[in-house]
């Protein structure tokens, strides 16, 4: 099956677009630009939008009514997911990870304002209840005669990860209408592993001779090479393309998650500082100041060289700005 063949409903903004990070590139020794996928608009934005394009497509043919998924309590997929979901007429239901907060801020704030039902989960309990809690949920919604649906965290799937081939096809037509070269490096952050996918698989197709980087920004029981190796094999063979990956093709720096998911760690808070006064873009503690610190690190390393081409996947997510506020704002005056 082609690309363009997958069924798909349009949410986001696209395309977004591609912006040249001359002044933090030039300091890192890189030539750096940005895909703006915090752009992407519907639900607030960010990159699942593209994810859920194809999701919520599938969905909406099956006639659902409950739309469940799961994610952290500053869940960027969440926070779309339950906005899709208000779009098409379904009542979104999340099941998060983490206690009951004393106040809900940022994402959280917004998933209240959707109206989703959100369960929180223990953190220490999520990764053995959540798969059995979701389909509680579910058990209940066909109890009352709704069609459920259950998107997997981070709308991580083969399906999900089209969304990602589909932004490799886009990238690669407007590189082309600039007359700029492919990039050498293409990083984004990594979560669930369904974004790293989809590149993996538009890369092959599109921009061959690009090397894709993720970097981590949470644990995985599943070292996540095996993962996403697993979710493009799948995706490819939707495609009925030939190419498949060994979990040691997939490339995931591990290094840069910090305290915990969620937690925000000292490179990535100086990072969103940095980047902020340098481009006047704003990161956020949860997924891209990570990501973009674990770049900056690599570059110093030499895992990324001096020189590269390098794009950089903002994936969105700056309402988790706001419940870190107190912290920021702190090192932002110091």
């Amino acid at each position: 099956m082609k690309l363009e063949d997958i069924p798909r409903l349009s949410l986001g903004f696209l395309p977004t677009p591609v912006e040249a990070l001359t002044r933090f590139g030039g300091e890192l020794g890189i030539d750096l630009s940005i895909k703006r996928d915090d752009f992407t608009g519907f639900g607030g934005g960010g990159n699942k939008v593209r994810k859920l394009e194809y999701l919520m497509a599938d969905a909406v043919s099956q006639g659902v009514k409950v739309l469940i998924t799961t994610g952290g309590h500053q869940s960027n997929h969440a926070r779309m997911t339950a906005a899709a979901a208000r779009k098409f007429g379904m009542k979104p239901i999340l099941v998060l990870r983490g206690n009951r907060p004393q106040s809900f801020q940022g994402n959280l704030l917004l998933d209240r304002l959707l109206g989703a039902e959100i369960d929180f989960l223990d953190p220490d309990a999520y990764f053995t209840e959540i798969g059995p809690r979701m389909q509680h949920h579910a058990d209940e919604a066909t109890a009352r005669g709704e069609k459920p649906y259950i998107i997997p965290l981070g709308g991580a799937s083969a399906l999900g990860a089209m969304g990602y081939a589909s932004a490799v096809r886009e990238l690669a037509s407007q590189y082309e209408d600039a007359g700029s070269p492919a990039p050498d490096v293409v990083v984004a952050p990594v979560g669930s592993g369904g974004t790293l996918a989809g590149l993996l698989i538009g890369c092959s197709m599109y921009w061959p001779e690009a090397k894709v980087v993720g970097i981590a920004v949470s644990g995985s029981a599943v070292p996540f090479s095996e993962r996403i190796a697993t979710m493009a094999n799948a995706g490819a063979e939707l495609l009925g393309l030939e190419r498949r990956w060994n979990p040691d093709e997939v490339h995931v720096e591990n290094d840069y998650v910090g305290p915990a998911y969620g937690v925000p760690s000292e490179a990535g808070n100086a990072t969103i500082l940095k980047m902020a006064r340098l481009e006047g873009i704003f990161l956020d503690p949860v997924y891209t100041g990570k990501a973009i610190a674990g770049l900056t690190d690599c570059v110093a390393k030499g895992a990324i060289a001096r020189g590269s081409r390098v794009l950089f996947v903002h994936c969105g997510g700056s309402p988790a700005l706001f419940p870190f506020a107190d912290v920021l704002a702190n090192e932002g005056e110091a």
